[in-house]
């Protein structure tokens, strides 16, 4: 049996999320506080905490307004349903048809046929109309005693108003129900088709107990508050060996009857670390597979803190253990690293919880475990080590076969860890705004996964080379190549420094392969800004069956004209041209570098062509308009195009308009006087003999530029050592990094919901990572 998915209503920011899971492990990705620790709070919160788990800063922002206006609902006329809000989980579990014994009361007829079973638990008033006359009267007293203090005060009793009333007694007028879901009744999001009611359990079947006996979860909480050697660090802390002792007074044998051990630890102390290494052993080898010690790391040693009064309750003592032989030192667990010692912590806290579940009477079949944030204080390849062998841990002998299973969610932000497990684990927490409300939407990579089968193998491997954190960023800039990569940090110092805030992820694609993120970029619904190159050239028409070995000459694709695709769909039979077009394959063309003012010019750059804004000629991106250079994908998010283009340029005296092939080019124009000063020689963008007007310089640095001795890398770096105040950013670039400013502030900004002033106390439930 597998817990297939869940969805969550009304909790936090999480106001409408499915959330699907992985067999064996799920990867909870998303930039900061975008519900996924309120993804692996809440389930936990229904199933092991009971309505106490709950308080009112759990509801969605949204069901506040709605608790305000039940305050002038008339109490005589029949309350409508869904008139004071409740949070949701449905759970919906995969089981074969041989397990289904498990999950009987769950059935919702004896007729079921199917593999997926599903539960709803609802933390739900307990009655609508009794809650509402409990706070009018609640009211009523406050008022009557708040009259009979002096006049004059602004004071106003409490409660003032329904959410003020429910933070005090949301436990007394909420409580837990259980509902049989028919999935029958769900379209495949799981939503309820027309006005489908569950089925509420009763009272004596006892639906905590029943979803008690199918799943147990284990929690391993970011915050580890590992013991620092440092005694003035304060906070939090616990040491590593108080918690290998509880693993060990826990789950391994303690021979606590052998007389044989108790009389070898009075005579000899080390009879009893013998022991120790002994019981520890098969978690110290669990743990060699995850990279501990590796190379040059002090191996771990389990001794004993002897002290015969009180010999076998005495904690064990975890020591690293340095040298061999005569050379053998050893030191407390407090002075190894921060890293490995969370590394250590981790693996014991997976083994307890899995020691703790398989000794448990009436043991659930299924055991789900969070992970939240492994990669604390870990390195990089070490990070990788951990995902790639967790699994390991969660593999129980005995249980091989059987009705029982595991599963693990791991949060993170490392992108070490998606490069070591790639795209189908992945569950992306997507930040949205619908009007004033932020709210969650979690999209499932797998789907993508299967469904782009053409940009899918490209994008894996290229995210794997880069480490890229494109999962955890508000907004993402592709850019031409390394050139735009080293300055950009300094372009949005220059004129879009509020971007310093967000979190950009900033993506080397180039012109020739910018176009295979799209699929992605619109999947995830990231605001994306693209700044790439022009890219101009002069057609060349090639002989008939004449192969083009001009290393000036490059070949790119065009889309086939839509009257070649109609020509091609009757070509193949079609009955009616216009009922399902056949797609010809795209045509090659030949080009060479030239300037963009060159009539009849066209554009090689791929992302433009099949992209944004989709256009082919030179004449057709200089016509552009700033609509059609940008696309909106859902929620209002939006990806722009940014490129060269012309605007006046001033030289010796004469201005035309004009605008550069390259980013190089480009920034030759938009800075004429100080790039062919004497002083700025290392930029490279000098041009030699007379300039006689902006389209000689145009023209010289076009030559200058295009020579393969002209190193972009060194331009970069050359810059980099420039006053930023002397020089002016490309038009193009500064519109792009503008138009990004503007889109990331308004998802940025705080937003306050609709709702009584005593709400600004708390966060409402959005707060979350």
């Amino acid at each position: 049996m597998q817990l297939h998915s869940y969805r969550l209503r009304n909790f936090r920011r999480l106001k409408a999320a499915h959330i699907e899971l992985a067999d064996d492990i799920s990867i909870f990705v998303g930039s900061n506080n975008s519900g996924k620790t309120s993804a692996t709070q809440a389930i936990q919160a229904f199933v092991t905490g009971g309505r106490d788990r709950f308080s009112l800063y759990d509801f969605s922002s949204s069901c506040w307004k709605a608790f305000n206006e039940a305050e002038s609902i008339n109490v005589d006329d029949p309350i409508p349903d869904g008139l004071l809000p409740s949070i949701d989980l449905d759970l919906w579990f995969e089981v074969a048809v041989p397990d289904l014994y498990l999950v009987f009361p769950l059935l919702p007829s004896a007729a079921w046929e199917g593999s997926k079973v599903g539960i709803r638990v609802s933390f739900t008033a307990r009655s609508p109309l009794n809650l509402i006359q409990n706070y009018r009267a609640a009211k009523a007293k406050g008022a009557a005693q708040a009259a009979e203090l002096s006049p004059g005060s602004e004071y106003v009793p409490w409660p003032r108003s329904m959410t003020d009333y429910l933070q005090r007694e949301l436990k007394n007028e909420y409580e837990l129900r259980y509902f049989v879901l028919d999935h029958t009744q769900f379209d495949k999001n799981f939503l309820e088709i027309g006005d489908y009611v569950p089925e509420e359990l009763r009272k004596e079947q006892g639906g905590g107990a029943i979803l008690k006996s199918l799943i147990h979860i284990d929690n391993l909480g970011a915050q580890r508050h590992l013991a620092d050697p440092n005694p003035e660090a304060g906070g939090r802390s616990e040491d590593l060996s108080k918690r290998l002792s509880r693993f060990y007074k826990r789950n391994l044998d303690q021979r606590q009857d052998d007389h044989a051990a108790l009389r070898a630890l009075f005579e000899s102390e080390q009879a009893l670390n013998s022991h120790l290494d002994g019981v520890f052993k098969p978690m110290l080898d669990r743990l060699s597979k995850l990279g501990y010690p590796g190379v040059n790391n002090p191996r771990l040693k389990i001794m004993s803190a002897l002290d015969p009064a009180h010999v076998m309750s005495q904690d064990a003592r975890v020591h690293y253990q340095i040298g061999e032989g005569e050379d053998t030192a050893t030191l407390p667990d407090s002075y190894n690293g921060l890293g490995f010692k969370n590394l250590i912590y981790m693996v014991v806290e997976i083994l307890d919880a899995q020691a703790k579940w398989v000794a448990m009477e009436n043991r659930p079949p299924l055991h789900l475990i969070f992970v939240e944030e492994p990669e604390a204080h870990l390195h990089a390849q070490l990070q990788q080590v951990f995902i790639r062998n967790v699994l390991e841990l969660l593999n129980i002998k005995d249980d091989v076969g059987s009705i029982f299973s595991s599963q693990m969610v791991i949060t993170t932000h490392s992108p070490h860890i998606l490069y070591e497990r790639g795209f189908k684990p992945i569950r992306y927490f997507r930040r949205t705004k619908i009007g004033r409300e932020q709210l969650t939407e979690v999209l499932n990579l797998s789907a993508f996964y299967q469904a782009q089968s053409d940009d899918r193998d490209f994008l894996e491997r290229y995210l794997k080379l880069t480490h890229c954190d494109l999962f955890f960023s508000d907004a993402a800039i592709l850019v031409e190549g390394n050139v735009e990569r080293l300055l950009l940090p300094v372009m949005i110092r220059k004129v879009a420094r509020p971007l310093r805030s967000a979190c950009l992820c900033i993506l080397e694609v180039g012109g020739a392969f910018g176009h295979r993120f799209q699929s992605l970029i619109e999947f995830l619904g990231l605001t994306t800004l693209i700044i790439t190159d022009i890219d101009s050239v002069a057609l060349v028409v090639p002989e008939a069956d004449a192969d083009i070995d001009d290393e000036e000459v490059e070949e790119f694709e065009v889309p086939a004209d839509e009257e070649e695709d109609v020509a091609r769909q009757v070509q193949d039979g079609g009955q009616n041209p216009a009922s399902k077009p056949v797609e010809s394959p795209p045509k090659r063309k030949y080009g060479k570098a030239c300037l963009p003012n060159e009539p009849g010019a066209a554009t090689s750059n791929q992302t433009l062509i099949k992209w944004l804004p989709g256009k082919r000629t030179i004449e057709e991106l200089r016509n552009t308009s700033e609509t059609d250079k940008t696309h909106e994908l859902k929620d209002n998010t939006k990806v722009r195009v940014a490129y060269q283009t012309e605007r006046p340029i001033t030289w010796n005296g004469a201005t035309e308009n004009l605008c550069g092939r390259t980013l190089e080019e480009d920034f030759g124009l938009e800075n004429p006087g100080w790039s062919q000063s004497v002083e700025k020689k290392p930029l490279g963008l000098i041009v030699k003999g007379e300039i006689a007007d902006p389209s000689a310089l145009a023209k010289g640095l076009h030559k200058r530029v295009s020579r393969k001795s002209f190193d972009k890398t060194k331009f970069a770096l050359a810059l980099l050592t420039e006053d930023e105040d002397a020089w002016d950013v490309p038009t193009y670039i500064r519109e792009g990094l503008v138009w990004l400013n503007e889109e990331v502030r308004i998802e940025l900004e705080t937003v306050i919901p609709d709702v009584d002033p005593m709400a600004e106390t708390g966060g409402i439930g959005e707060a979350d990572e």
